[in-house]
């Protein structure tokens, strides 16, 4: 059954498109034995791709980690590969820096962390989404 927006037209982006890629199996980020504290950890791919759900097109950007570990460090190798894994997933921009975030506090459980996604322009737009560690309390 098709959904109707309010105007009473059928929307271009529908339930499907906004879940899609979000129950994929990601690896898991493999860590190590933190030895210092207090101190953050910058990582930063220039060259991040997925892909669009909705019209299978290319998306570009650049995906920046910042966080301050606790009793594990992220494996940068593991971390790479896991980014690998958007490649080809057709997934919504906004769905990709949550996803991430949400995986790294699941890998290592840090301090804080943020995730700071630049998606380059399609159409004229581009996006830029910022998820923390931890969560603000908006209810």
């Amino acid at each position: 059954m098709a959904t109707v927006s309010r105007s009473g037209v059928e929307p271009r982006y529908t339930d499907e498109h906004a879940k899609a890629g979000l129950d994929t199996a990601f690896p898991e980020i493999e860590t190590w034995a933190n030895q210092f504290a207090g101190y953050e950890i910058l990582i930063d791919d220039p060259e991040f791709t997925s892909v669009c759900p909705k019209t299978g097109l290319p998306d570009f950007g650049v995906i920046q980690l910042r966080y301050m570990p606790r009793e594990h460090c992220l494996e940068l190798k593991s971390y790479k590969e896991y980014l690998f894994c958007y490649r080809n997933l057709g997934i919504f921009q906004e769905n990709i820096v949550n996803q991430v975030l949400e995986d790294v506090v699941k890998a290592c459980a840090p301090v804080w962390a943020h995730v700071h996604g630049e998606f380059r322009p399609r159409g004229g737009i581009s996006t830029v989404v910022d998820a923390r560690w931890p969560r603000p309390d908006t209810r």
